[in-house]
């Protein structure tokens, strides 16, 4: 059972709200339309039923609100718009980087694929689908978790007849299996035909809550729109002559001098107000959804022209059931993110060009034979604020939060952006491998150059080589966290890598100022004193290890980094709190 209580909209500035104290239910075993014109308010209806829109009133999904759902794939299947993906992604990978997410296996991609009769379509790029092609695979999504509820909106848009006959049946079936179905539309034809029951609104209110069979009588019979000042001299008139010819006529009085003449024709009307001198303002056969209409009805019992009932669409096969409850656990964000990581050819690029690059600078500052080794093994130029490699770091960081937000794969599940705990973990562990990855990497590649074109003299292991390597990948690492962090608040890639360069340009420089006074007092015997400090005895040897880390993180770009890092942590914690809140 859906059950939406009082929903209402956040209205912007001086306009009323979208939807307005909006109730109704939608039943298990049933299909269930909310009808409109468009914007009549039905797509903010559906935000505001799964949490994406900021608003009052609460809706239950079997008793329970989204944000109290713990596995929400599970419960409730949702499309909205397009599939919301990266262009350069495959259908395939789309699909199985939302069963990590679900915590389903990745099989069940296959399964949907082939019931959606996307099968042969699975290695094509999102970026190239038709719009048939992308509602099969939206709803294919809003299947993945093996929902009890369905929430679609306007799920038949773009298909053809034959598409749409099948979608139906496919949404028939689910509903026979005892699931909820919810779509939107704006065609009362369509409603007739598929749902069990029809919700129409207006203007984001409530116009009518009605069973197929009653909606249709009431709304969908063929009639002639009749506009006159006098209005109720003609339907005295039209229904005077039906009884004398002894017809079905049935006429409805509307608002603003119009009549709905059930039964009668525009000929038969448009005689009937010549011969008695009435004049007509407008006369036209209609068959559709006209909003409410009055309870006023004339002598004669009128013509039922009721469309196909929907229990007569052919039911399509569903996708196989999922044995097993969504599986928990650190590793199923964890395979989402790298899934999404590795999905799409920007992160081999960006590899690519970072080492090539690197590789270029290490080589060109070798043959000056100034810049010291480090500096060679990192291709660090004075010229430039950060090294490839960390740069490159920080842009994957900064792309990783900043694709949830350009291409909300989530989105249906919890938010705009997921901010669980887990996922951000996920992200934040991936990030570091990565970053670390592509520091160990551009060493050993820019050492490879320098030996094949310097010979390999140049080359040698620094005696400080161990604090050397955790200070550089520190720098990664820390780079790719700036950059994760500042497009998980700002909500923008870009704004990723402006804090990842801001390190550098801004902060480091603000350190140093800072740092750059006489100090009167030395951190000479800190890990002695903390030892003093811990239960625990550790060995004497790892003093000088302490002691290394601590001069790397005293030094100008860890503090900044450290810094800058501490800062985005608030930030986004702040703004989850906030988002929280908000529920």
């Amino acid at each position: 059972m859906l059950q939406a209580i009082g929903l209402t909209s956040t209205p912007r500035r001086d306009l009323s709200p979208a939807v307005d104290d909006l109730t109704f239910e939608a039943p298990p075993g049933r299909v269930t339309a909310l009808l409109g014109a468009p914007g009549s308010g039905k797509t903010t209806a559906l935000r505001l039923m799964l949490e994406l829109d900021s608003g009052r009133g609460v809706t239950y999904f079997r008793g329970r609100p989204l944000h109290r759902i713990g596995h929400p794939a599970r419960e409730v299947g949702v499309l909205l718009g397009d599939v919301p993906g990266h262009p350069a992604r495959t259908a395939r990978g789309q699909l199985r980087m939302l069963c990590a997410a679900a915590g389903v296996p990745a099989s069940r991609a296959d399964d949907l694929l082939e019931v959606v009769g996307l099968a042969g379509l699975g290695d094509q790029r999102l970026g190239t689908l038709s719009v048939g092609m992308d509602r099969r695979l939206g709803l294919a999504s809003a299947l993945l978790g093996d929902p009890h509820t369905l929430v679609l909106d306007n799920p038949a848009e773009g298909l053809s007849p034959r598409e749409r006959s099948w979608l139906h049946g496919l949404l028939r079936a689910h509903a026979s299996e005892g699931g909820t179905v919810l779509h939107t539309t704006s065609d009362p034809k369509e409603a007739a035909r598929t749902a069990d029951r029809v919700v129409t609104i207006d203007d984001g209110r409530l116009v009518a809550d009605q069973d197929v069979a009653d909606f249709s009588h009431t709304r969908l019979r063929p009639r002639v729109a009749v506009r006159t000042p006098h209005a109720a001299r003609l339907a005295s008139v039209v229904r005077r002559e039906a009884r004398a010819a002894q017809r079905s006529v049935e006429v409805v009085a509307e608002e603003s001098n119009r009549l709905s003449v059930y039964g009668s024709s525009c000929a038969e009307i448009g005689d009937t107000a010549y011969r008695h001198g009435v004049p007509v303002h407008q006369l036209a056969d209609e068959t559709g959804d006209t909003g409410p209409v009055s309870a006023s009805a004339g002598a004669g019992a009128g013509v039922r022209a009721v469309p196909r009932p929907a229990s007569s669409v052919a039911i399509s096969e569903l996708p196989p059931p999922i044995p097993v409850r969504p599986a928990r656990g650190p590793l199923r964000p964890v395979r989402y993110e790298l899934r999404r990581l590795l999905g799409v050819r920007t992160t081999t690029m960006i590899m690519a060009a970072v080492l090539a690059v690197s590789v270029g600078l290490s080589v060109l500052l070798a043959r000056s034979g100034r810049a010291p080794l480090p500096d060679l093994l990192v291709a660090w130029p004075d010229l430039l604020p950060l090294p490839p490699a960390a740069f490159g770091a920080g842009l994957l960081g900064a792309l990783s939060f900043g694709d949830e937000f350009r291409y909300p794969a989530l989105a249906a599940g919890r938010g705009t952006v997921p901010r669980r705990l887990g996922l951000l973990f996920a992200k934040l562990v991936v990030s570091a491998g990565v970053a670390v990855f592509l520091a160990t990497a551009s060493v050993l590649v820019d050492a490879e150059a320098l030996r094949l074109v310097y010979g390999g003299d140049l080359v040698e292991v620094p005696a400080n080589a161990a604090p050397l390597a955790v200070s550089w990948a520190g720098l990664a690492v820390g780079c790719a966290w700036a950059g994760l962090l500042a497009a998980g608040v700002f909500r923008l890639t870009g704004a990723g890598v402006a804090a990842v360069l801001a390190v550098p340009v801004l902060v480091v420089p603000l350190v140093q100022w800072l740092l750059s006074g006489p100090s009167a007092r030395s951190i000479v015997g800190l890990p002695s004193r903390l030892r003093e400090l811990a239960w625990l005895q550790w060995p004497y040897e790892t003093d000088r290890w302490a002691m290394a880390a601590v001069r790397v993180v005293t030094q100008p770009v860890g503090v900044a980094l450290s810094l800058s890092l501490s800062a985005l942590i608030c930030a986004y914690v702040f703004t989850s709190l906030r988002g929280r809140a908000r529920w």
